[in-house]
């Protein structure tokens, strides 16, 4: 059966396709819509065109399974063109979403009727690359460009009451019943001289050439969420050219630019994420019928700033929450801030206050585990200290009913030695929730020995309901994440012991593309954590810092002082403090280069990430980028630190390794698996 059929409806020709699931343009579809038109066009009785599709979605963009392959023809701007060249009104006709090419053959069409639920948008540059069938062209030509820049740039679809008010969309219609009104929108205009062609338009970019600074405003409005991106700086630059040049030269540097894109390091890095992310969500020896337990309610352990963040989750997903906490006041201060933090969304415009009453209301709080007793999962927030995590899971294994799923937030604890305390260690996981818990991607779900499969595929379809990208992990000391966080932490504190100054560290990590480096980090999250002012004995930097009370941004000096906007600079008494620690240990301070301090912070973490395959704690190379990108902010345009590891070259990696080895001493071993890669010329994705 063809993907793409033709019916007559009196003197129109409607055009479906039916290529599920989503409608992608792939070649089949194209050479479809071609011949559509071709044959309305020899069709005297034909006099207007109908462009629709079948299934839950119009077209959501091009075949990404295509990218790479020999181009098979027709190309996509080449059926734009067939479309838009029609001397016979075609209208499309738009449901689910119409994004990328989708949207590019929507604006090829002459006119465009939707139905109120339906989405646009040019989400290419989320691929690293931009729209490559005439989108910089025709959407700033019928929007005008203050429209067309952030819905390019950012790739972010938009709704149809937008789309309708800039004028992307003619006529919004009931939802059922978009086949008959596009027709009937096409029998209205049959007989139309001047067809409104998208790409000949100029009414709408006038404003742009009379003053083109519409485009630094906007560079100077985004340019910092850009950095790094070649992406975002190629859309402007094709988006200046639908100003500045006739259609046919502006389609030609549009093409220009997407194939330099395309075939950059960038897109390669950006379609690996978006590939991965999929692959993460699946668990290769677990079989795709395993039952599911129903979560209907989730209790919390603990109030505080994790606990509340991850209460957060499950209420915006419309699951009943009960938090638990040892006093009154934490409860209260708990739900204070759960509260606070939703109303700061509803003011940003991101909920209404409906919404905000709709999920406090799903909250309730008890001082009694008894209370938690009919809860589907359990998570606990508690501090992170063993002792304390065994004592809860032992009353939980008493209270709670049998074949709720019992959970752990710990960041860096063993998940076996936790469900030992119980009588079903199957029924116990890691749920490790990152920081701030309410906004982060990512979940890592920590699979331990006799976790069951029930419980596993549970908590990754459950992560799914709630908006997270979950990776699974095995038990061991910091899971994937802090595992490897730790390497490059290790090696960032001793190399200030050997003459890099902390912000000389920070910028190099920074300029790679990092957040922040690791110095920067430890103010932030508090250089405390972990201290002991009890056990203290000035053995490290960080000892010394917390002794003189310099904790960070909370106590406005750290590693950095700080002004009362919290921007740090550097401080000389923490330089006096490293100092006196090198003068301790003999040691000479030696200028340490850039790229001395991004191999030992960079290449050791790669070298981590190759030990945790071996050992089968990551079930792939990209688990360990989805981990990354998500979790602490590495770059998606390099990928992922395995990806990043495998376009440098693991060759490169372990010759670097192998040249720091005095430098790093015990604390770095060179993974096996990761020599045996780079020596046969392998990568790990």
């Amino acid at each position: 059966m063809s993907v793409v059929t033709t019916k007559k409806d009196g003197e129109v020709l409607v055009i479906t396709s039916d290529n599920p699931p989503v409608n992608a343009l792939g070649q089949a579809v194209r050479a479809g819509l071609k011949a559509g038109i071709e044959e309305a066009l020899s069709d005297d009785g034909i006099k207007a065109v109908v462009i629709r599709c079948e299934g839950r979605t119009f077209h959501a963009g091009a075949d990404i399974t295509e990218f790479g392959k020999p181009p098979v023809g027709p190309s996509l701007p080449e059926v734009i063109e067939a479309i838009e060249a029609s001397t016979k009104p075609v209208v499309a006709a738009i449901h689910g979403t119409a994004l990328g090419g989708g949207l590019e053959v929507a604006l090829g069409a002459h006119y465009r009727v939707a139905v109120p639920s339906a989405k646009v948008g040019l989400p290419e540059v989320n691929l690293g690359i931009l729209p490559g069938a005439g989108g910089t062209q025709r959407l700033p030509r019928v929007v005008g460009v203050a429209e067309a820049l952030p819905m390019i740039v950012t790739g972010k679809p938009i709704n149809m009451k937008k789309a309708e008010s800039i004028g992307l969309v003619d006529k919004i219609v009931d939802e059922g019943t978009l086949e008959a009104e596009a027709i009937a929108f096409a029998k209205s205009v049959i007989g139309t001289t001047d067809l409104p062609r998208s790409g000949e338009r100029t009414d709408k970019i006038k404003d742009a050439v009379a003053d083109p600074s519409v485009f630094s405003s906007f560079m100077e409005k985004n340019g910092r969420k850009m950095r790094g991106y070649e992406a975002p700086i190629a859309c402007v630059e094709a988006v200046k050219a639908a100003v500045e040049l006739p259609l046919e030269e502006g389609l030609k540097k549009e093409r220009e630019l997407f194939m330099k894109l395309v075939s950059g390091t960038q897109s390669a890095a950006l379609r690996h994420a978006f590939f991965a992310e999929r692959a993460a969500a699946k668990i290769d020896d677990v079989p795709k019928d395993t039952p599911l337990i129903d979560i209907k309610s989730v209790g919390i352990l603990g109030a505080g700033t994790m606990g509340g963040g991850i209460a957060m989750n499950f209420l915006s997903a419309g699951i009943p929450v009960t938090i638990l906490e040892r006093e009154q006041a934490a409860l209260d201060r708990g739900v204070g801030i759960i509260r606070k933090n939703y109303e700061n969304t509803a003011k940003r415009g991101r909920m209404t206050m409906e919404q905000v009453e709709k999920a406090m209301s799903l909250l309730s709080t008890t001082l009694d585990m008894g209370d938690l007793s009919d809860c589907d999962l359990i998570i606990e927030a508690v501090f992170e200290l063993m002792s304390i995590k065994k004592d809860v899971f032992t009353n939980l294994d008493k209270t709670i009913k049998k074949g709720a799923i019992l959970a752990s937030n710990t960041s860096y604890l063993n998940v076996d030695e936790i469900a030992a305390c119980t009588s079903r260690p199957e029924d116990v996981i890691g749920l490790h929730f990152f920081s701030p818990a309410n906004i982060m991607k990512l979940l890592e779900i920590v699979r331990g020995e006799k976790t069951s499969d029930t419980v596993l595929a549970t908590s990754m379809a459950l992560a799914k309901k709630i908006g997270k990208v979950a990776v699974v992990s095995g038990v061991c000391p910091g899971f994937i994440g802090n595992r490897i966080l730790a390497k490059r932490q290790e090696q960032a504190q001793q190399m200030i012991l050997e003459g890099a100054k902390p912000w000389d560290v920070d910028r190099v990590l920074t300029e790679f593309g990092l957040p922040m480096g690791p110095f920067q980090m430890a103010d932030l999250a508090g250089v405390d954590i972990g201290w002991d002012p009890e056990k203290t004995s000035s053995s490290t930097v960080r000892e010394v810092l917390c002794e003189r009370g310099r904790k960070g941004q909370k106590t406005g000096k750290g590693f950095y002082d700080y002004d009362d906007a919290r921007r740090g600079s550097p401080s000389s008494e923490t330089e006096e403090i490293i100092a006196e620690f090198m003068a301790k240990n003999g040691t000479t301070p030696r200028d340490i280069s850039d790229e001395e301090i991004l191999e030992r912070c960079l290449y050791p973490m790669v070298n981590e990430g190759a030990k945790i395959l071996e050992e089968g704690m990551a079930q792939r190379a990209s688990d360990i980028d989805v981990v990354w990108m998500n979790g602490y902010g590495w770059p998606p345009y390099t990928g992922g630190p395995m990806f990043w590891a495998d376009t440098v070259g693991l060759d490169v990696i372990l010759a670097g390794l192998e040249k720091h080895a005095d430098a790093f001493g015990d604390k770095v071993t060179i993974s096996p698996l990761l020599r045996e890669k780079a020596e046969k010329g392998e990568k790990f994705n």
